[in-house]
């Protein structure tokens, strides 16, 4: 084969070997906080006295549904309330749980790639911010937020300014694990339960931050969402989103003396995680713990793999 012949095979060979490799996997954008909560109400005024006037958030308008409201804790972690929807009403009032992103598009083009069912494109809000949802295996409706570069401007607030994690009712650990750990990054931080042997309460936190997400493991495995026979009150208790605190005790007398407190029958303990929490509950069920950053002692059941979130 004569020099130049031989060198235009070469050429198209490697031509055609780069053409057969595949692109470089994508990055996934950092996951770094929670968003918020959405949880749906039978009488928006008072479950805005309880996240008002009780927990101590800015009430302020929700760019994502003009029928809801947006109770911050700080500008980028909220309570979003929402009305009922039409119907006979369902025993739990979650709606959703979101995670903030440095990149909502980036974050959507990564789940497509890896075989995750996404929207066509993220959505814009009002205020610039921008996400999008998907529904994970057990068909629990999780969405990704970017938030606005203008972020709205919201008090400290003296009894908590930082959402530490959301939990929700799950049946089958393996499989979710399949999605928030395998393809999203979440990472272990602790588990525990009632029983030392039978873990119920699985925390994972985000890829690239300190607060956390909490499965609440019910039967039966196949399962989706509250189980046949499940109470309001049961379900509200699963899905909850919780606010950090240095001290319960300060939180507690804070709430005592500003009288908000009303309705409210529990009193500070140590959980089975060893740390010091209080569990108020607004007008429709959905928990409020009121959780120390640090635990206390040993906890039950593990212990804990990933460092505590700060104030």
């Amino acid at each position: 084969m004569r020099p130049l012949a031989y060198a235009l095979t070469i050429l198209a060979v490697c031509g055609a070997a780069r053409a057969a490799t595949p692109p470089p996997p994508q990055a996934r954008p950092p996951i770094v906080s929670v968003s918020h909560l959405a949880v749906h109400a039978a009488d928006p005024a008072k479950s805005e006295a309880f996240y008002v006037h009780d927990l101590g958030a800015v009430k302020g308008a929700d760019p994502e549904n003009p029928k809801g409201a947006r109770y911050y804790f700080s500008p980028t972690q909220f309570v979003e309330v929402l009305p009922l929807p039409p119907g006979a009403p369902r025993v739990d009032r979650l709606d959703h749980a979101a995670f903030n992103t440095a990149d909502a598009e980036a974050l959507r083009a990564y789940l497509a790639a890896k075989g995750v069912a996404v929207p066509a494109k993220v959505e814009t809000g009002a205020d610039g911010g921008r996400w999008f949802d998907v529904v994970d295996p057990e068909g629990v409706r999780v969405q990704f937020v970017q938030p606005p570069a203008t972020l709205p401007a919201v008090a400290v607030n003296p009894l908590s300014s930082r959402i530490i994690h959301v939990g929700f009712i799950i049946h089958d650990r393996a499989k979710q694990d399949a999605f928030y750990r395998q393809i999203l990054g979440f990472r272990p931080y602790w588990f525990g339960g009632m029983k030392d042997d039978s873990p119920s309460w699985v925390s994972l936190q985000v890829p690239d931050g300190s607060d956390w997400l909490e499965y609440m493991i019910v039967a039966p495995p196949e399962g989706r969402g509250p189980p046949p026979g499940m109470s309001q009150a049961t379900a509200g208790v699963l899905d909850h989103f919780s606010l950090g605190v240095p001290d319960t005790r300060v939180a507690y007398t804070l709430l005592w003396n500003g009288d908000r407190l009303k309705g409210q029958k529990e009193t500070p303990k140590i959980g089975r995680d060893a740390k010091w929490q209080l569990n108020l509950f607004d007008p429709d069920g959905t928990r409020a713990e009121i959780m120390e950053f640090h635990a206390v002692g040993k906890p039950c059941c593990s212990p804990f793999t990933a460092a505590d979130p700060e104030k």
